[in-house]
């Protein structure tokens, strides 16, 4: 059977799967809510299993591709609280000093979706480092809900500054040219702005979907932006007319992207919210980006 694309699904059920993923609403009112619009024989229980992801069947890149080499390090939370856990790949065969990547995750700490992205990266000739923010909590516990209910347990202030602290491992990173660029979804697109926001010499940054800082602290972003918002991302695509404005008043040089009639997610493969055409569309800008400032 193939698999269910956005386009199969009533739009409110996926405003509510945006509202059930982001933990404005639990499973139970997901639910009792999306019933209204099953079609006949078919369950609430059914669409939120056709909307969960399939990691498997997704990944572009595999765990063995001969291309490249993965890795898991640790590196130091800057308020002593012990050792942050981060996937890394790279190429299997580099010559001389590639640009690295800091890639954060969604609210659902680093699964298996995150970790093929830093392995795509990597195909792409980049040094991609990907942490878990749900280290102080065990980790990735393998289970999306599970995740999702531990997420919300961080204390975000040290989360943030674990992702500084990530960044600023990464200027001398074995391998590493110095130059340091951050893409994030979702959640990770809020942190690729917060970084922008706090590091004055990053190389680039690319917020996927991601919430947008004040106006206040987008006057310190010094690093280049690309951009990327989702068209039927009502919740999201609503900072953005401030956020731009913002940008324009402060001189950041920025790149933005409004992929029409596609959903909040539509770059993550593993669930129906994908977009093909639109994902491959920013991914390749994404790269291009990448290319253009963190290699000269």
């Amino acid at each position: 059977m193939s698999r269910k694309t956005a386009g199969d699904f009533h739009p409110e059920v996926l405003k509510l799967f945006d509202k059930y993923v982001h933990g404005v609403i639990g499973r139970g009112n997901f639910l009792k809510s999306a019933a209204r619009y099953a079609a006949a024989g078919v369950t609430a229980e059914a669409l939120l299993n056709a909307l969960a992801p399939r990691f498997a069947e997704a990944a572009q890149v595999q765990e063995a591709d001969p291309r490249i080499t993965t890795t898991r390090v640790e590196y130091a939370s800057p308020d002593g609280s012990g050792k942050v856990r981060a996937y890394v790949a790279r190429p299997a065969k580099a010559a001389g000093k590639l640009p690295t990547v800091l890639v954060v995750h969604e609210n659902r700490g680093l699964n298996p979706h995150i970790e093929d992205i830093a392995r795509r990266l990597a195909v792409d000739n980049f040094i991609a480092f990907a942490p878990d923010a749900l280290t102080p909590l065990g980790g990735y516990p393998g289970d999306e809900d599970k995740a999702r209910d531990l997420f919300a347990k961080l204390d975000q202030a040290k989360t943030r500054n674990d992702f500084l602290a990530a960044a600023a491992y990464l200027k001398t990173f074995p391998g590493g040219n110095g130059k340091v660029g951050v893409v994030g979804f979702c959640y990770g697109g809020g942190i690729a702005n917060f970084l922008a926001t706090r590091i004055p010499d990053l190389a680039a940054a690319v917020p996927f979907y991601g919430a947008q800082p004040t106006a206040a602290e987008t006057a310190r972003i010094k690093a280049p932006l690309l951009i990327h918002y989702a068209g039927n991302d009502e919740r999201v695509d609503a900072g953005w007319p401030a956020y731009e404005a913002a940008l324009k008043a402060a001189g950041v040089r920025y790149q933005t992207y409004i992929y029409p009639n596609v959903e909040h997610g539509f770059n993550n493969d593993t669930t129906p919210r994908y977009d093909a055409p639109a994902a491959k569309l920013a991914w390749q800008r994404t790269i291009d980006f990448f290319n253009k400032n963190l290699r000269t």
